[in-house]
């Protein structure tokens, strides 16, 4: 026990050679981040172009939308007119036996056979006039059109969102890289520093295996950010169908601490026409089309009609070899139907519908409070991650003067080798810390103008003021 204690007494008060290259260790490893100047960094607007190309789940709303443009053609058709080709030939053959008579017996006939040939060829048109059933299916397809705009609009919104998550999850994740790779070296120097201590007799061996233990921890994290970047990496390639995407580092994070607008109420009145918001509106008015449609069972119908057809006959008997003949007919009329009876499906039917008006009137009630608690959240969020990037920068600053400070005191024998040890490991982590926080609200601040719905392509150009790019390729 004498003995451990008197070296310990010498390893406090013994400064070993190494410390200035420790120092300069340290303080490299606090360098602001950069990407590696042998990769050509990608923009964050063209990434966008790239993903909208690309992604399956955006292209595929936007061909839901396109096809529903078709369908409201479809709908249109029923206010058009109609025109149509009729053709037929008839073939009647008539077989009957008849009471023998002079004439008939004179011309040795027991039967009078006949052949009928009918050829008839005409056009039919159709113009409606007055049809409130279609009317209100017009009208529902135009709302569906609406509906899908919604729809692709927010596809769009979480494409940008997914976006700017997998970007900056890269950038996050190179940032605990270089971080863990800088302490893993800060670590090495001062493990190797430990054992010289102990080989000289200046330190127990304590303080070797506490530095060894800290530097294979160290191996480790080093190996599971490296690990997690492979991963950020491959996420952002899939998404906007590139190879080894070298992101534009954070060359702004000043900029972070405006938030405009900073009232979370004017956030939450933007909030209210959101995508989710509008296409719950557009439910509701189809679904007042649908009550619309439904009582116009008891309404009728007026259309114009219009045709024109050429008939031939050709004609053979036993008495007249051919008898043949051809007319042509052109008509015009206006056709009315009016429904009395249905059985009382179009009074259900009406039910039916009211009782879906309120379903969907309800529906909106729900998504203008799920929007506007989605917004509240987020922009609490925001508010709280701006919070801590300060509160980070000031335990960042805090944790640089304690390591210089525990520093100063192991070179002087007031401090031991754990204490630089943990000063270093605390300064590694506050880092870490600082760098998810930044990349936190940026991501947030899009999280939250997805829920107003405010998100647009333009956010992203703000974005990228925020980035730096990279030095050009050597």
């Amino acid at each position: 026990m004498y003995h451990h204690a008197r070296f310990l007494h010498r390893a406090r008060r013994t400064t070993p050679a190494s410390r200035p290259g420790l120092r300069r260790t340290v303080s490299a490893a606090l360098i602001g981040l950069a990407v590696s100047a042998g990769a050509q960094a990608d923009n964050l607007v063209d990434l966008l172009q790239s993903a909208r190309g690309y992604d399956a789940a955006y292209l595929a709303a936007k061909a839901q939308a396109d096809s529903v443009q078709f369908r409201v053609e479809q709908a249109y058709a029923l206010r058009r007119p109609t025109l149509g080709v009729q053709a037929a030939v008839t073939r009647s053959h008539l077989d009957s036996s008849v009471p023998p008579n002079q004439l008939t017996a004179a011309l040795g006939q027991r039967s009078n056979n006949a052949n009928y040939t009918s050829r008839r060829v005409g056009l039919q048109a159709r113009q409606p006039i007055y049809n409130a059933q279609d009317n209100a299916q017009i009208g529902q397809a135009e709302r569906s059109l609406e509906v899908a705009m919604a729809d692709l609009q927010t596809a769009e919104n979480d494409l940008i969102a997914r976006l700017t998550q997998g970007y900056f999850d890269v950038l996050a994740a190179q940032d605990v890289l270089t971080t863990t790779q800088a302490n893993k070296k800060a670590l090495a120097e001062q493990l190797a520093a430990a054992k010289r201590s102990f080989e000289v007799g200046n330190a127990t061996i304590t303080d070797t295996r506490e530095a060894q233990a800290r530097y294979d921890l160290a191996t480790a994290q080093e190996i599971a950010a490296t690990n997690d970047l492979q991963v950020k990496r491959i996420a952002l390639d899939q998404l906007v169908g590139r190879n080894q995407v070298q992101p534009d580092p954070l060359g702004a994070p000043g900029n972070l601490d405006r938030l405009h607008p900073g009232n979370v109420d004017e956030w939450v009145d933007k909030s209210r026409g959101a995508p989710l918001v509008r296409k719950a509106e557009l439910g509701l008015d189809v679904a007042r089309l649908e009550i619309d449609r439904a009582r116009a069972g008891h309404l009728p119908t007026v259309a114009a009609t219009a045709s024109v057809a050429q008939t031939e006959v050709d004609a053979s008997s036993a008495f007249v070899r051919t008898n043949q003949g051809a007319g042509t007919a052109a008509t015009v009329g206006l056709e009315v139907n009016m429904p009395l009876f249905a059985g009382f499906a179009v009074e259900n039917r009406v039910k039916e519908a009211l009782a879906l008006q309120e379903k969907s009137e309800r529906d909106v009630d729900n998504a203008r409070r799920s929007v506007a608690l989605t917004t509240r959240q987020a922009f609490t969020g925001v508010m709280s991650g701006l919070a801590q990037v300060k509160a980070y920068e000031a335990a960042e600053a805090s944790a640089k003067l304690a390591l210089e400070a525990t520093q100063l005191g192991y070179r002087v024998g007031v401090r031991i080798n754990k204490d630089v040890l943990d000063a270093q490991t605390a300064l590694a982590n506050t880092q870490k810390d600082l760098y998810k926080a930044r990349y936190d609200v940026i991501v947030g601040s899009v999280r939250l103008r997805q829920a107003a719905g405010t998100l647009s392509a333009e956010d992203v150009a703000q974005l990228e003021r925020l980035l730096t790019a990279a030095p050009p390729t050597p």
